[in-house]
């Protein structure tokens, strides 16, 4: 036993007197530096071409950033983006459960509406509910002999109603496909334990899945929110008067066509880093129980730190 304690301690003695004579050199990675320099070589001139170009004329820009007929386009953008996405993800949510659904009639159905909505560009949706009129001059809804809709189709399918139908249903085609795959994430022992308890179908979906789909649903969903705010200037073609509608006015007037889209894509990121700031809270409170937390973005990160600062203060 002694000479077993022997042994090993001179094995450790050993073992640290070379330790002691290895020089430990940190891995180098210089291609790191190269390439880090090199980004910052280019954002010096991206600036430098931004501040020092006269076509962009940032005086223009300023003038025309709070105008009330942008911020009108603005606020009509977000009007049609919350509507939009009401429509879709209502009628989405639907067509996913038809879709899951054991009934042949209902999933039919379901693919079909994925099939056509999803098969056509958007664009086309659009100038198709804006022209519903040279295919059906009138909306006519009667029963039994009374008449209960008997109207123009041209004093009902406004631009506006126009815009909703052709976002909110192509929208809802490609939501439908999140919201399936979402419910597909949960185990199906879940809904198992649930029917063995006695829940219904309804139940199970609305108190087991879909609690726990949401971890997966938000994600695409918020990037889709994101998008739908940036389709929305699709509907200029319709006439509808959102942000681009409302630039475009402008400089078909003044002709200053490069600082009025500045002004566009400035409140279009505005806008946007507003709602990647409202996912990554949604994100990280539909996450809670886990040990898998969203990363934020550099924009969710520095809000949460001056808010945090304020909170402080």
């Amino acid at each position: 036993m002694s000479g077993e304690v022997t042994r090993l301690e001179t094995g450790q003695r050993a073992q640290r007197e070379t330790s002691e004579d290895v020089t430990v050199v940190p891995l180098r990675h210089p291609w790191r530096w190269v390439a880090a320099a090199l980004i910052v070589l280019f954002t010096f001139w991206v600036v430098r071409v931004l501040v020092t170009t006269e076509a962009f004329e940032w005086d223009v820009v300023a003038d025309y950033l709070f105008d009330p007929s942008v911020v009108n386009g603005v606020l009509k953008t977000l009007l049609m983006t919350v509507l939009a996405m009401a429509v879709g993800v209502t009628l989405g949510t639907l067509v996913a459960v038809m879709r899951l659904s054991v009934n042949p009639v209902l999933n039919s159905v379901a693919a079909f509406y994925q099939w056509f909505f999803r098969g056509t560009p958007t664009l086309v949706q659009l100038i198709f509910w804006f022209n519903l009129s040279s295919v059906f001059p009138r909306i006519e809804l009667s029963l039994f002999g009374f008449e209960f809709v008997n109207v123009s189709s041209n004093d009902v399918m406004t631009p506006f109603v126009a815009a909703l139908l052709g976002l909110g249903l192509n929208f809802s085609a490609y939501y439908s496909e999140i919201v399936r795959a979402g419910i597909l994430s949960v185990d199906e022992g879940q809904s198992d334990a649930a029917s063995a308890y006695g829940l219904s179908r309804a139940q199970t979906l609305r108190h087991i899945v879909m609690p726990q789909a949401m971890r997966v649903i938000i994600p695409p969903t918020g990037n889709e929110t994101i998008g739908m705010l940036k389709w929305t200037s699709l509907a200029t073609v319709i006439s509808y008067t959102e942000l681009l509608h409302s630039v475009q006015a402008i400089y078909n007037l003044t002709y200053e066509i490069i600082p009025l889209l500045i002004v566009a894509a400035i409140w279009y990121l505005f806008l946007t880093s507003i709602l990647s700031i409202g996912q990554y809270f949604i994100e990280k409170r539909f996450a809670r129980g886990t040990q898998r937390n969203p990363n934020p973005s550099w924009i969710a990160a520095a809000f949460t730190s001056i808010w945090g600062r304020v909170r402080s203060a």
